[in-house]
Order: structure tokens, then C-alpha cells, then sequence
């Protein structure tokens, strides 16, 4: 799960902070940096996968580091913050929003940690007044919160715990953590603000949102401990005034395996890797000449034996799958996915909570190997049956595919498309007229009419723009194109437009 430091730089973190036998004298932002640092130094170590991305605000924000590994990086670009001018926390906001979805899009669950000194803010940019503005005007899309992404917000306050500023504003922070969904925590020191209670509430933070879960994984008499990244979430669903709340157990126990051809996609809550975790353990000391250090460098070059490589390699070439039981009565699905022709991983899709997480084939704790049953009843005539319900072999055709138009970028894409058509007619005559009339459909069936009238334009200029040694055909069948663009008939949805005929022949 990417996650996205958001540091207050303000003002109020100027506040110089007296700390018992230390002569050196520290700021706020000192401390927060410190506590940063931390959290990095804990990423590094168990998280080496976590994404991370650092922001800075006061009035306006700035982005230190985009998403990134190399944690050294942000830890360079924190020796260069400097103190600006207020607190406008509404400003980081936007700029975290701004960051995700330019990065991640808004499909990637994020957690976003906000340091801040537990000051909110004074006048028309405090929180307080942004909150009660918010209230007022629910949906307004200029206020950031909640984020147009999954995601989970966390609130750090570098403050003493007696300080009246922070008691103040703990009610607001608590506030935007739930308008926000409610997913996230609010942390607070612990007693007398020291570089000692920093650290210890920032490897708390660490502890309970960048640990990845550590699990055993069983197969038969085949167990290894894997790491599983990033650690799933907790699944809580609200069913008639019941919440039901289901968390991934450390035990996964694989409980079959079948074809993918079977299991095909089903849908999945979420997707995380599986990774080997190597045991240490202490060797005993052999004496000089024995040729055991050569063994002990082979070993740990790589090559000693893991379950999950057994597993990972017998999935890609039997091109199978693994369900696994997660928790009682919750189930996922084991697989090999590459992300390269070179480089594949073992991945683990949660389902749906319950014992119908692919629905085709039924009751999940039901079912059992082939050879258990006399009879298999489903399948074709004359073709080898299954004991199962499986999905039907579906032919899809490519060709005819829906248009999805999300950004701005894929209405030009399409447009090009047919306009490049156009610049090589006639020789292109049939993949033109195919593309402008699956670009029609779809601005018929999204009501998006002025498409239509915006792509005549285009045509009719590139037919005058053609060269003296076009072909004449090129011109007529733009000119008949555009004609049907903008006669009532384009209207009709079931009445494509076809090609115009000619007499003429190239030579």
C-alpha cells in the first residue's frame, strides 16, 4: 500500500523545545524529522516494497520526493526543510490528492500519515473553519476529504500531551478522520515531548500500518513462513445494522488445486505477493579444511531449499492455481503472475469472505478431487466431463469491444486514429468506416452529440488540406462521411454508415 508523509512546515514548528540533559536545542520540525527518519529506518528494514512519497505544506505545499524505495532520498531532501508561513491543512490535502491520483490513479488504496504540531490553524484557513464549511456544503468537490481513493489517514501530533493548543484541536483531527471514512488513527505523545517519545510513537505507527503480515504457509507436510505484502486490511461489512469484521489468519493452509482454465478471474478484494521468509539460525563453527563454508555461501547465495519455489515453479508450468483457506470460511486463490517476460511472483487474490468466492463453481469447502466421484456429470457430449460446475469456454471477439472513455486521452486516441485512417484513403477505406462508426455508437449511447458535430469539422479540413496527388476518391468519401456526420441520420444507433461507391480506380 503506498504511503504518503504529509509534513507541517509552518510557523508553529519553529517552537523550540526544552529537553532535560541535552545542550543541543531542538525544534518541533527537528523532532518530526527525527520521527520520519524512524518510520524510514523501520520501512527499510520490513518493508523494502513500501512506496513511499514525502510532501511539505504551510500555505502551499511542495513535493520533496515522488513515490519511491530509495528511502535515503527523502531522508536528504528532510536536511533541506525549512520553516514557511501558516497552517492551511486543507492545502497538504489537495496536494496529497493531487499526488496519488497523478501517480496511482484512484484505483490503488492509500495511507496518507499527516505531522503536524497539533496546531490547526487560525482565521478562514483553520480546520475548524474548513470542517464547518465542509458540513455546510456536503459533496463540494473543492474540499479534498474524503479522498476520490481508498484510503487511511493518520494524524501525528508533535506535541506534549498537556498542551492546551493540541487538546483543542484533537477533536477536529478526529473529525477529518472520519469524514474521511474513519479508517486511520490519531497519535499523540506519550508524556514530555523528547527525541525518546517521538521515536517510540513513530515505531508505534510503524508497527501497526508498514509491518507486513508474517504467516505460515501449509501444504500438506510442506510448511514455510512467507511474508505477505502488503498486509491485507481488515474486512468489515455492515449487514442489516450487523457488522461483521474478518481478519486474514496467520495459518494458510492450501486446500486444493485446478486448472486456471476453471478458476479463470475471479473477482478479488485485493492482490498482495508472497515472499519467502529465510530462517536465521546460529551454524556451528567447523573446523579449518572441512569445505563446509563453501556450502554455507551456496546456501545463502539463494539456492537452499523453499516451499514457495517449489510452489511458484509447479503453478507456472502445470498453469494451475492454488485455494488456499485464509481464515475460516474465507478463501483466496494462490498463482504465479509475471510482471515480465524474466521476472514472475507468487501472488495471493483474497475473495469475498464466505465459501462462494468463484461463483461457478459453487461451495468452495464442497469440493473435491475427480477421482471421488463415479460419475462426472458436467461438461459436452462426447468430451471429458467435470464433477463440477465450470464457466463455459467463451470466444470473445476483440473487434467489436466497448468504448470506455475515463480520461480526455482516450477520446483523442480514438479521434487520431480515425483521422490517420482518413490521411491513407482509399487504401484504408474499411478500417475508416469501421472506426468512425464505432466512435459514433459510442457518443450516441453516452449522449455525447457534440462529438459528432466537433469530428465532421475535422474531416471536412482534412479534406481540404489534401495534397494535389491524393486520390479522388479520398475526397469523396470524406465529403459522404462528413454529410452523414451531420444529417438526422447519424442519429440512428442500428444504421451504421457505409462507404460511398465510386467509379473510380487507382491506378
Amino acid at each position: 500500500m503506498p504511503t504518503v508523509i504529509l509534513l507541517d512546515v509552518s510557523l508553529s514548528m519553529a517552537c523550540p523545545v526544552p529537553i532535560a540533559d541535552c545542550t543541543e536545542e531542538y525544534t518541533r520540525r527537528n523532532l518530526a524529522v527525527h520521527g520520519i527518519s524512524t518510520l524510514l529506518d523501520y520501512a527499510q528494514e520490513h518493508s523494502k516494497l513500501e512506496f513511499i512519497a514525502m510532501l511539505v505544506f504551510s500555505s502551499q505545499y511542495e513535493q520533496l520526493s515522488g513515490f519511491t524505495r530509495e528511502y535515503a532520498q527523502i531522508k536528504t531532501a528532510l536536511d533541506k526543510v525549512t520553516e514557511y508561513d501558516k497552517t492551511c491543512i486543507e492545502v497538504g490535502l489537495a496536494g496529497v490528492s493531487t499526488t496519488v491520483i497523478g501517480e496511482w490513479g484512484t484505483g490503488v488504496s492509500t495511507q496518507v500519515i499527516l505531522i503536524t504540531d497539533g496546531n490547526s490553524g487560525v482565521g478562514s484557513t483553520s480546520l475548524q473553519h474548513i470542517l464547518a464549511q465542509a458540513a455546510k456544503n456536503p459533496g463540494d468537490e473543492k474540499f479534498p476529504i474524503p479522498f476520490s481513493f481508498t484510503s487511511k489517514l493518520h494524524v501525528v501530533c508533535i506535541a506534549p500531551s498537556d498542551d492546551p493548543v493540541m487538546q483543542k484541536s484533537l477533536p477536529h483531527y478526529r473529525n477529518l478522520i472520519d469524514m474521511n471514512g474513519g479508517q486511520g488513527d490519531l497519535y499523540t505523545v506519550d508524556g514530555a515531548l523528547t527525541l525518546k517519545s517521538v521515536e517510540d510513537m513513530f515505531n508505534l505507527l510503524s508497527e501497526q500500518h508498514l509491518k507486513p503480515l508474517t504467516a505460515s504457509l501449509t501444504c500438506g507436510h510442506l510448511k514455510c513462513t512467507v511474508n505477505v505484502q502488503p498486509p491485507p486490511d481488515k474486512y468489515i461489512r455492515k449487514d442489516e445494522g450487523v457488522t461483521v469484521s474478518k481478519s486474514v489468519s496467520s495459518e494458510l493452509i492450501i486446500v486444493g488445486f485446478m486448472d486456471i482454465a476453471d478458476a479463470c478471474s475471479p473477482a478479488a478484494l485485493s492482490k498482495h505477493l508472497l515472499l519467502p521468509v529465510q530462517a536465521h539460525t546460529e551454524k556451528p563453527v567447523q573446523p579449518a579444511g572441512s569445505g563446509s563454508g563453501e556450502e554455507e555461501e551456496a546456501e545463502e547465495g539463494g539456492k537452499s531449499a523453499a516451499f514457495t519455489v517449489l510452489l511458484h515453479g509447479s503453478l507456472k508450468v502445470e498453469g494451475m492455481v492454488a485455494i488456499t483457506q485464509v481464515a475460516d470460511g474465507w478463501y483466496g486463490m494462490i498463482y504465479s503472475w509475471a510482471d515480465s517476460k524474466k521476472k514472475s511472483n507468487l501472488m495471493l487474490a483474497l475473495f469475498q469472505p464466505g465459501t462462494s468466492g468463484i461463483p461457478w463453481l459453487g461451495d468452495l469447502a464442497q469440493l473435491a478431487p475427480m477421482e471421488d466421484f463415479d460419475d462426472a456429470p458436467y461438461g459436452i457430449e462426447g468430451e471429458t466431463k467435470t464433477p463440477f460446475p465450470v464457466r463455459p469456454v467463451e470466444r470473445r471477439s476483440y473487434g467489436q469491444n466497448c468504448v470506455v472513455w475515463i480520461k480526455p486521452s482516450g477520446i483523442q486516441a480514438d479521434v487520431q486514429k480515425i483521422l490517420r485512417h482518413a490521411r491513407k484513403l482509399p487504401e484504408k477505406s474499411t478500417h475508416f468506416y469501421k472506426e468512425l462508426n464505432r466512435l459514433r455508437r459510442a457518443a450516441l449511447s453516452f449522449g455525447f452529440l457534440e462529438l459528432l458535430e466537433c469530428l465532421g469539422g475535422m474531416l471536412e479540413r482534412e479534406c481540404t488540406l489534401l495534397p494535389g496527388t491524393a486520390h479522388p476518391d479520398a475526397a469523396l468519401q470524406l465529403t459522404h462521411a462528413v454529410n452523414n456526420l451531420r444529417s438526422p441520420r447519424a442519429l440512428d444507433i442500428a444504421t451504421p454508415i457505409l462507404p460511398l461507391r465510386t467509379n473510380f480506380t487507382s491506378d
